[in-house]
């Protein structure tokens, strides 16, 4: 039983992270409830919308994504949207309730032609007084400092798995890669959003990993997105079979113990959750969902479907003040 406030640590070690993951699950749960309330104020869930702005044709092999050129997907590829295109779906995506308009790139790292259309995108969507948020791959330390100066808030580069695992999902780029990036997006003076994806056929062990590696990061990632797999036909983690959705509470609860202070985000995957599970997790500490039908090319609860669950729950939306 948690009696005090739960202090923010960089210091966990494997074992400590590998014993959490043995608890009885429902402890972890109460565990996690109690922190979260500690940092952040009970029943309030942050809206982010997540818009595809460059569809398709990415050289790197990620397993899971139908976007890779590698695989052979019923994807359709789309060029780099235009900056109307891309207001009128934040304002659309504000209107709804969202606070935070994400942005995603099927990129390996932005090419240059294309980076001044995408910073005039940040700024765009910071004039209407929402958060900002992009993925566009690997960045280097002058791409990083571009999009801090106009106004990104964060970015997102997740780690998807531990570093044991990893070579087993990707080949085009190492984990190595994604560190720096994070080291560059940190010293630019943004906030990171990163997190992990599970059902690629890791083990209980790679769930540690993953877990241990973000929150031994100082400071931790302002957001952690979840992940579970969407098997999409075509890539090649296709025909794996879905995990018990009970591993994703776990995961969800130790993330919130082991990173108090980071909004915890229910990401893809949602739309294969049933209310009961997605409930287990806002209780263990989850205070986040991408809200919108599409996840950059996979499906997501419907809008009226999301408000419907919150207003069961009881729970209520995250109103930016800085807006």
């Amino acid at each position: 039983m948690i009696d005090s406030v739960s202090p923010i640590r960089f210091d966990w070690t494997r074992p400590e992270i590998d014993a959490l993951f043995q608890r009885p699950l429902l402890d972890l749960v109460y565990d996690a409830a109690t922190v979260h309330r500690q940092y952040f104020v009970a029943g309030e869930v942050q809206l982010s919308t997540l818009l595809s702005i460059k569809t398709g044709a990415c050289p790197e092999d990620c397993k899971y994504c139908p976007q890779s050129g590698h695989y052979h997907t019923e994807l359709v590829r789309e060029p780099l949207l235009d900056l109307d295109t891309v207001e009128r779906e934040a304002k659309a995506a504000k209107a709804l309730g969202a606070t935070r308009f994400c942005m995603g790139a099927a990129w390996k790292n932005p090419p240059a032609k294309d980076f001044p259309k995408v910073l005039a995108m940040v700024q765009t969507v910071k004039a209407l007084g929402m958060e900002s948020c992009m993925t566009l791959g690997m960045l280097t330390s002058e791409q990083a400092d571009a999009l801090a100066d106009a106004g990104l808030d964060y970015y997102n580069h997740n780690l998807d798995t531990s570093p044991e695992f990893y070579g087993e999902i990707i080949t085009t780029r190492t984990y190595q890669d994604r560190l720096e990036t994070l080291g560059a997006v940190r010293d630019a003076g943004m906030k990171v959003c990163c997190g992990g994806i599970l059902g690629m056929g890791e083990t209980v062990s790679d769930r540690a990993g993953l877990i241990w590696q973000l929150a031994t990061q100082n400071p931790h990632p302002e957001s952690v997105p979840i992940n579970l797999l969407v098997a999409v036909p075509g890539t090649p983690l296709a025909e794996l079979a879905q995990i018990d959705p009970l591993d994703m509470v776990r995961a969800v609860a130790i993330t919130r113990l082991t990173m108090p202070s980071s909004y915890v985000r229910l990401s893809a995957g949602r739309e294969d959750m049933d209310e009961g599970i997605q409930a287990l997790c806002f209780m263990a500490g989850a205070n986040s969902i991408f809200y919108g039908e599409r996840l950059l090319t996979t499906e997501n609860p419907s809008v009226a479907r999301d408000r419907a669950l919150l207003g069961k729950l009881g729970l209520s939306s995250e109103v930016l003040t800085s807006a």
